[in-house]
């Protein structure tokens, strides 16, 4: 897992969940942190900017996404792995 991805990754949440970074656990949830649809929403766009990336998410029926959101290690993963493929 690479700490620069990671670490602005855990940046973006806890922006979306108005926590400390420090808050932010790899196995948390979104619905853990308090983060709602348009949370998600805001933090996908933030993602995508931030990596140069284009996220392959549905909003409007997230569970038929190829991009994981169930907890914050597999956000990571996803785009580490969307970074990878890019470079």
């Amino acid at each position: 897992m690479s700490a620069d991805v990671k670490e602005k990754i855990v940046e973006i949440i806890a922006e979306q969940a108005v926590l400390q970074p420090s808050d932010v656990s790899m196995d948390a949830t979104l619905e853990d942190l308090g983060v709602d649809s348009l949370g998600l929403v805001e933090a996908i766009f933030a993602i995508e900017e931030a990596f140069d990336i284009q996220v392959p998410f549905n909003a409007n029926d997230p569970t038929e996404s190829d991009f994981d959101i169930s907890n914050i290690g597999a956000i990571v993963a996803a785009v580490e792995s969307l970074v990878a493929a890019k470079g």
